[in-house]
C-alpha cells in the first residue's frame, strides 16, 4: 500500500517508489529478524505442522506447495471475475491505465497491496522450505519472477485472467525446469555460478519469441 501511495499520492515515479520501499524494508526486515539470518531447522513450519504421518517430508512439501498455488489461483480468478473492483483492475493493463467511472489511484493501491501480499506469502513459504531466512535471499528474485511471467505469457498468450494466472504458473515451472536442465547437463558445462547468465538468456529468448512468432505469421500470410 505504501509503495502505491508514494506513486499515486506523492507523484514519485513507480519504479523509484518500489526501490525506495524495498530499501526501507531491508532495515525493517533486519529489525523483525533480529539479525541477518534465522535458522528454522528446529522450528515448526507450515510443512511440519501439516505433514500427514503417511507421507515423507520430501513428498509432502511439493504437494502442499501445489495446494497453496491452486488455492491462490482460484481466489485470484474469483476476485478478478467480480463485476466492479476485480474487473476494473484487470482492465487497467489493457486500457492505458484508465477505466471510466473507476478511481485509477484506488485500483493501483489495491493492485500493489495484493501483489506484494502474494510476494510475502511466497517469501514465507520459501524461507520455511529452505529451513532458514537470510536477509539477502530475496536478491535477484524479481528477475526470476519476471522470467517466469515472460516465459508463461510467451507460451500461453491470453487476455482472460483465468489463463493469465495459468500462464504465470506454467512459466514458473518451466523456468525452474530449464534452469535445472541447464545446470545438470554435463555437456553444456554450466555451473551454479552461471545461474544469472542462464536467467538472462531465458528472459532474452522469451522476449524474442513473440516477435519471431509475429514475423512467421506475417510471412505465412504473404
Amino acid at each position: 500500500m505504501i509503495t502505491g501511495w508514494l506513486n499515486v499520492k506523492l507523484g514519485i515515479m513507480d519504479l523509484l517508489a518500489s526501490i525506495l520501499m524495498m530499501t526501507a524494508l531491508y532495515s525493517i526486515n533486519l529489525r523483525i529478524m533480529g539479525g541477518p539470518n534465522i535458522p528454522l531447522i528446529t522450528s515448526d513450519t507450515v510443512f511440519s505442522l501439516t505433514q500427514p504421518s503417511s507421507l515423507d517430508d520430501f513428498v509432502w512439501r511439493p504437494v502442499l506447495l501445489f495446494i497453496v498455488v491452486v488455492i491462490v489461483k482460484i481466489l485470484l480468478d474469483a476476485y478478478f471475475s467480480t463485476d466492479r473492483s476485480g474487473h476494473a483492475l484487470d482492465r487497467l493493463k489493457f486500457t492505458n491505465g484508465t477505466v471510466p467511472g473507476i478511481s485509477t489511484d484506488r485500483m493501483v493501491l489495491i493492485g500493489m497491496a495484493l501483489s506484494n501480499a502474494l510476494v510475502g506469502l511466497g517469501g514465507a513459504l520459501f524461507a520455511q522450505s529452505q529451513g532458514g531466512s537470510d536477509i539477502s535471499m530475496g536478491i535477484g528474485t524479481i528477475v526470476i519472477g519476471l522470467a517466469a511471467v515472460i516465459v508463461g505469457e510467451s507460451i500461453l498468450p491470453a487476455r482472460r485472467f483465468l489463463f493469465i494466472t495459468l500462464a504465470v504458473i506454467v512459466g514458473a515451472i518451466l523456468y525452474r525446469f530449464f534452469i535445472a536442465l541447464a545446470l545438470n547437463s554435463d555437456f553444456i558445462g554450466l555451473k551454479a555460478q552461471d545461474l544469472n547468465l542462464i536467467t538472462a538468456l531465458l528472459v532474452a529468448i522469451a522476449l524474442i519469441l513473440p516477435k519471431l512468432r509475429r514475423n512467421l505469421r506475417i510471412k505465412g500470410r504473404a
